[in-house]
C-alpha cells in the first residue's frame, strides 16, 4: 500500500476515534500507558555496551599530528603535519593470518559458490599464491607459492597477495558473520568491520606517543641489546639480520603502547583511502578519510618485510593499485566505536 494512503488512514483514526478511544488503548498516556503524559521516548529498549571483537584492542581516541616524523628523504613533499582528531575504535592486534583468511575462504566456497561463481571466487578472493613468482626478477620463488598459504606451518603468517577488494570483500563477510550470530542470540548488531583509514592507521600505529618515528618510539630500529625490533630489509641483501627471510608470524615483536603488533614491518598494509598527493590539506581534521570511486591507487602503509626502514615509519605515505595483489602487502580491520568520544573508557 502507499505510504501516504497509510498515514492518511492513521491520521483519520486519530481524528474519529477521539480521546476517550486512544486513552483506552493508552496511546496518549492514558490507563493503558504510563508515561504521564511525558515525552519519554520508546521503552523497553536494552542498554548498549559495545564489546571487543576477539581478536581486537581498543584505540582510544585523541588529537595527533598526522604526517611527516624525521625528513622527508625522498623530498616526496606529500604528508606535510596537521593536527587531526580521531574517534575511539578498535583494531585488529595483528595482521589477519593465512589461517583467518582461510576461515573466510572456506565459509565463501561452502555458502556463497552457487551465488557468486567459481571464476569470482578464485580470482578474485583467492591469494594469488604466484605473486611470489612474479613480484621479483630472478628470484626463487616456487616454494614459498607451493606452502606458503597452504601448509599449517604458515597459519600464523599474515596473508599476502590479497587485492584492496578482497580484503574490502573480507571485512563484509566479517560483519555478516558475526552480527547473523548476535542476531541469533538476540544480541543488537555491532558496526561494521573494514579497513581502517589512513589517519586512523598512522594514530594507532604512533600508540600514543607524540610524533613518533616508529611504533616504538624514536630513533632507532635496534634495541639495547642490538635486536631488530621490526621484520624489515635493514641492509642491501640482508633480509635476515631481523631473524626471518620474509613474513614473520605474526605478532613476534613488541607491541606498541595500543597493544598493536607489526604496525611497522612484516607486511604493509591496505587502507580505505584513495591515493592523492595532496590529499593531507584537503581532507577535514576530524576522522578524515579521502574517497575518490576513480582513483585506482590506494593507501598502504607500514613498510613490509622487503623495505628499508624508511618504509617503516609512521609518517610515510606510498600506495599500490587496488586490483594488485602482492607479496608484501596484506590487512587488518577496524571497527567504530560507538560510544563516548571523549576520555573513552573502552
Amino acid at each position: 500500500m502507499n505510504k501516504n494512503v497509510i498515514l492518511k488512514k492513521i491520521l483519520f483514526y486519530l481524528v474519529m476515534a477521539g480521546p476517550f478511544a486512544l486513552q483506552s488503548c493508552g496511546l496518549l498516556g492514558g490507563r493503558g500507558g504510563d508515561d504521564r503524559g511525558e515525552l519519554i521516548g520508546v521503552q523497553g529498549r536494552e542498554g548498549w555496551t559495545m564489546t571487543v571483537p576477539y581478536g581486537m584492542v581498543a584505540v582510544p581516541g585523541g588529537t595527533f599530528h598526522m604526517g611527516q616524523a624525521d625528513e622527508d628523504i625522498a623530498a616526496t613533499q606529500i604528508n606535510f603535519n596537521k593536527q587531526i582528531t580521531i574517534g575511539g575504535f578498535y583494531m585488529d592486534d595483528t595482521e589477519i593470518t593465512n589461517n583467518e583468511y582461510r576461515q573466510f575462504m572456506d565459509e565463501i566456497l561452502e555458502d556463497s559458490l552457487s551465488v557468486l561463481g567459481e571464476d569470482f571466487v578464485m580470482q578474485e578472493l583467492y591469494p594469488d599464491t604466484t605473486m611470489w613468482i612474479k613480484d621479483f626478477t630472478h628470484h626463487f620463488g616456487d616454494p614459498v607459492a607451493a606452502y606458503y598459504y597452504w601448509h599449517p606451518a604458515f597459519d600464523n603468517y599474515p596473508v599476502v597477495g590479497v587485492d584492496w577488494e578482497a580484503a574490502k570483500y573480507f571485512s563484509k563477510w566479517r560483519t555478516r558473520h558475526l552480527n547473523d550470530s548476535r542476531i541469533s542470540r538476540g544480541l543488537w548488531t555491532m558496526p561494521d568491520f573494514r579497513l581502517p583509514t589512513e589517519a586512523e592507521w598512522e594514530y594507532a600505529a604512533k600508540g600514543g606517543r607524540k610524533n613518533a618515528k616508529y611504533p616504538w618510539g624514536n630513533p632507532y630500529i635496534r634495541n639495547s641489546k642490538g635486536c631488530m625490533l621490526a621484520n624489515f630489509k635493514p641492509g642491501r641483501g640482508n633480509y635476515h639480520d631481523d631473524g626471518f627471510d620474509y613474513t614473520s608470524p605474526v605478532g613476534s615483536y613488541f607491541s606498541n603502547d595500543f597493544g598493536l603488533y607489526d604496525m611497522s614491518g612484516n607486511v604493509s598494509e591496505w587502507c580505505e583511502d584513495a591515493f592523492n598527493p595532496a590529499s593531507v590539506p584537503l581532507v577535514w581534521d576530524l576522522n578524515p578519510t579521502f574517497f575518490d570511486d576513480n582513483e585506482p591507487k590506494k593507501v598502504i602503509r607500514g613498510g613490509s618485510w622487503k623495505d628499508i626502514a624508511y618504509y617503516l615509519e609512521t609518517g610515510t605515505r606510498t600506495f599500490e593499485y587496488k586490483d594488485s595483489a602482492r607479496a608484501y602487502i596484506g590487512f587488518r580491520c577496524a571497527m567504530t566505536y560507538l560510544g563516548r568520544s571523549a576520555g573513552t573508557e573502552f
